[in-house]
């Protein structure tokens, strides 16, 4: 069983998944705030790589991503430091970047390095799954999970074509436009996981908005995981003693160990 299986295998449990930025504010952060989400209970760590046209991305992340480039980090870096970081930690780790650095990199080369160094799954948001099989082939040879999204608009055909591609599990945009804080989630989004979850068994992750212990919670009671991106940023930003992430990580486990009942 893949790492990434093994936690959605859990009984009753709701991933937590938190997103930072490789090499933001600094290469030592990431090494730093990693490890201390795994030993506060987080399930799978997104590294989003740096990129200068992260299309799916709102403000916030766009920030951090412009840092770390001006800072010099690559994909070459950002596999280095994943090395570095499987050293301390045994969760499953998932890189999210765009598929021109991949391109550029090379799929087959890529995919050989994200093996040898530790990563467990890809999330690709601007790969159409309609267009995603010289990426899927050495992704597949080298066990690592391609992560494609669904957005509310998405059609059945669309969601027919994920749900036979995605593999480890598939990423729930929560709301269409860019990732960011949002006061509150669609009203509509349950109806979304549901005509998702009526085609398949593969975990469910909604993501995109997600900023309030509240929010987690009401997506904890129809998803198998929520993923967190600009608020952890933000956390990051705000202290850098990373003391207000971990206070931040706790609610939110705290959030969902609730699910079942108000808070």
């Amino acid at each position: 069983m893949s790492r990434i299986a093994s936690v959605f295998a859990k009984q009753n449990h709701t991933a937590l998944i938190p997103y930072i930025t490789v090499g933001y504010p600094s290469i030592e952060t990431t090494l730093k705030v990693v490890p201390l989400l795994a030993d506060n209970g987080c399930d799978i760590v997104e590294l989003g790589i740096p990129f200068s046209d992260p299309l799916a991305d709102g403000a916030t992340i766009q920030k951090a991503s412009h840092q770390a480039l001006m800072q010099g980090v690559t994909p070459a870096i950002c596999l280095e430091v994943v090395k570095e970081l499987r050293q301390r930690v045994e969760i499953p780790l998932v890189f999210m970047t765009y598929y021109n650095p991949v391109l550029k990199f090379g799929l087959e080369e890529f995919c050989l390095k994200c093996a040898e160094t530790g990563i467990d799954g890809l999330i690709i948001p601007d790969l159409p799954p309609d267009e995603g099989e010289e990426l899927e082939q050495p992704a597949r040879k080298h066990e690592l999970d391609l992560i494609y999204l669904l957005a509310p608009t998405s059609n059945e055909k669309r969601i027919d074509l994920v749900v036979n591609k995605s593999s480890g599990f598939i990423y729930l945009v929560s709301l269409t436009g860019v990732t960011g804080s949002r006061d509150k989630l669609p009203n509509d989004l349950e109806s979304f996981v549901d005509r998702v979850r009526e085609k398949t068994q593969t975990p469910l992750c909604v993501g995109f908005g997600v900023s309030t212990p509240e929010q987690a919670q009401r997506i904890g009671k129809i998803a198998d995981g929520v993923i967190v991106g600009s608020r952890i940023i933000q956390s990051i930003e705000d202290d850098i003693s990373l003391e207000n992430v971990v206070f931040f990580i706790k609610r939110l486990k705290d959030a969902l160990s609730q699910k079942g009942g108000d808070m």
